[in-house]
């Protein structure tokens, strides 16, 4: 049986399924009974060493319920224990097989663990492993939603253990602030893996109210059903909604680990007593809508369906192991773009970038600025967003002082077909909004095999050679994420890269960490506006024929710097990256190959830092290896923090003495 929307109803009248006319609670029952009856099949299968993960759903079957409710439409951010949900949603048991083992036609192509749902077509959106990841973005979808004017909902679901995380809260917090048609289904089966959770859940503990929370026996799938309905109603209104339902873990966390360990033979015989499965057989039988001898029929052919089911996904082709390597980037390169502003003298990289928001605002409805402080007056801390909000009335739109409520909420609006275009203050202050960026920003499209993608602008002002910044204003921390798969990382070095670079960036399909140096922010630079830009792609700021300078960001001018005060030693040329990720590796290397000498300069401390991947890059290949006629050479900071009395900042820098020095050495190698 493939359960369906159409097919799982409560209403009073019967429904017609494929194999007869039935009620709709036995048509429920069917489904949970085929959840289960999957979870067995699998335990049977990792028994056997035939699967290598499986996470059980018994005991939370009854959350079928809730779909009927749904339309459509509606958005699902589902979690680990949903296998029922899903079948009641229309993923069929063969899909569900078919991540089991990993394979090619599976959800996300062998990329994830089992039991982590995706499907595009019935708007289920791709689930990560980590706890609590996905309420943000299911806030961010439902914001869209509000915003849209589509009347759709959003259901996330989520542990009991997990909503002590502070995504949690954010997500909460920012439903409640801007009446989401959010519902948060939280399924309380008592433990965290291990640990009882009856003593930490927030409700439990006093630190949230009742107002918005309704308590569910999730046992009862007639009483799920009943105030599933009730809540989704109200969320339609605009009035975001707790489910919080009681339920049990019928079996172990995972099948790798045995509850037996941490829990007394009575307390599993008192849940297998409440097993909801048996519950609605009875309440049915009670009824006279069902016989013992007709139940055993259904299941006895529900087993051989779910059998042929596990077993032609078993035979199914397994990925391509090169396979691995695809969907992290759209498969349509971005074209390059041109400033789009007039030629003039005195451009900074604020008002270019400023004149490129207001362009984009005009032409796309779809694109929404969020960030702290970007309303008017202020306009952003840097005046970067000055006037937009005026213009563009609730398009500009002040966040919560909340890094990652930035970065989830951004997810959630791109995947429902929005383009964010949202603003940190400061690099430095991405360490909570760190989660979202590297677990779900960078890995949505990779791990769904393509179906999702997160096309989004982040930016983020960086950098230091500004006095007194101190340790959390004066980072730039492009190397974090550029270890970082799926992401593209830029840094332009005038108003024209700027400008040109955030075309691309918001006509592509892919999520930009758009990094600012703020030291370059009120230089005043010609602009031609006809330069040609894309990410990926260097330029030769100065051209020489001795040393090849390699940098990025405010580097930039310290090489262009160097190169002057040297003239009459060396003839230098300065490269200015753009872009990080993807780098282009193309242009060091021809670059390289007229010089025969390479100094690469970063503002970022040494170790690890994406200097040395330059470097890297070069010597590793012997055709790029036979091209240097001395040592390679890095100038980054000292890996120290940095210090906020200017003379302490100045220590630890990169200087222009300190670049002449290397250019030397490399000379006189």
């Amino acid at each position: 049986m493939t359960a369906t929307t159409s097919t799982l109803t409560l209403a009073d009248a019967p429904v017609q399924t494929s194999s007869a006319t039935v009620s709709p609670r036995l048509d429920l029952l069917r489904v949970m009974a085929h959840s289960r009856e999957g979870d067995r099949r699998e335990a049977i299968l990792f028994r056997q060493g035939r699967a290598w993960l499986q996470v059980p759903g018994a005991g939370h079957e009854a959350l079928a319920a809730l779909v009927p409710h749904l339309r459509p439409t509606d958005y699902l951010y589902p979690y680990y224990r949903e296998r029922a949900m899903m079948l009641a949603r229309g993923i069929s048991n063969y899909q569900i097989a078919l991540a089991l083992f990993g394979k090619a036609e599976s959800c996300s192509a062998g990329r994830q663990m089992s039991n982590h749902y995706s499907d595009a077509q019935k708007r289920v959106v791709a689930s990560a492993t980590l706890t609590g990841l996905q309420c943000l973005p299911a806030a961010g979808t439902a914001w869209a939603c509000r915003r849209g004017g589509s009347g759709d909902v959003v259901i996330c679901c989520i542990g009991d253990a997990a909503t002590r995380q502070g995504e949690f809260y954010e997500a909460l917090c920012f439903a409640l602030q801007e009446n989401l048609p959010l519902i948060f289904v939280v399924e309380d089966n008592g433990y965290g893996i291990s640990t009882p959770t009856g003593e930490m859940t927030p409700w439990n503990i006093g630190a949230l109210n009742n107002a918005r929370r309704t308590l569910v026996n999730g046992r009862d799938a007639l009483e799920v059903g009943e105030k599933s309905r009730l809540a989704i109603e109200a969320a339609r209104r605009g009035e975001p909604q707790v489910l919080w339902c009681e339920m049990d873990r019928l079996l172990s966390h995972t099948a790798s680990e045995d509850h037996r360990v941490y829990r007394t033979g009575a307390d599993i015989e008192a849940m297998s007593a409440r097993d909801p499965i048996t519950l609605l057989k009875n309440r049915l039988i009670d009824d006279g809508d069902l016989t013992e001898e007709d139940w055993q029929a259904e299941l006895d052919s529900i087993a051989q369906d779910v059998d042929e089911d596990y077993q032609r996904a078993e035979r199914a082709p397994n990925p391509d192991p090169q396979s691995a390597r695809e969907h992290l980037f759209s498969a349509v390169p971005s074209a390059p773009q041109t400033s789009g502003l007039a030629a003039k003298d005195d451009w900074t990289i604020v008002t270019a970038l400023n004149a490129t928001l207001h362009d984009a605002l005009a032409e796309d409805e779809k694109i929404l600025v969020f960030g702290e402080d970007v309303e008017d007056p202020k306009g952003g801390v840097f005046g970067v967003t000055k006037g937009l909000s005026t213009e563009f009335e609730g398009r500009v739109v002040n966040s919560p002082l909340a890094e990652a409520t930035i970065a989830g909420v951004a997810v959630g609006l791109a995947v429902a077909g929005w383009r964010p275009l949202f603003e940190f203050q400061f690099i430095d202050f991405v360490g909570p909004a760190f989660n979202q960026i590297v677990n779900q920003i960078a890995t949505l499209r990779w791990r769904s095999a393509g179906e999702w993608k997160c096309p989004m602008v982040l930016l983020a002002p960086c950098g230091a050679y500004l006095p007194a910044g101190g340790p959390w204003h004066s980072q730039t921390n492009e190397a974090w994420f550029a270890h970082t798969p799926g992401l593209q990382i830029v840094m332009p070095s005038t108003p024209e890269d700027a400008a040109a670079l955030l075309r691309v960036a918001l006509a592509g399909d892919d999520p930009v960490l758009f990094l600012l140096p703020k030291h370059l922010f009120r230089q005043r630079f010609a602009m031609s506006g006809e330069e040609t830009v894309n990410i990926g792609e260097a330029a030769v700021r100065v051209a020489g024929s001795d040393v090849t300078l390699v940098a990025w960001g405010n580097c930039v001018e310290l090489c262009e710097s160097a190169a002057a005060q040297m003239e009459d030693e060396a003839s230098i040329e300065v490269l200015d990256l753009r872009s990080i990720v993807p780098c282009d590796w193309t242009a060091v290397e021809k670059s390289l190959a007229k010089t025969g000498r390479l100094v690469v300069v970063q503002e970022d401390n040494r170790t690890c830092g994406f200097g040395q991947a330059v470097i890297t890059a070069m010597t590793s290949s012997p055709q790029r290896w036979n091209l240097f006629a001395a040592p390679p050479q890095l100038v980054a900071r000292d890996d120290v923090h940095m210090p906020f009395h200017p003379i302490l900042e100045e220590a630890v820098l990169p200087s222009v003495e300190d670049i002449c020095g290397a250019v030397r050495l490399t000379m006189n190698y």
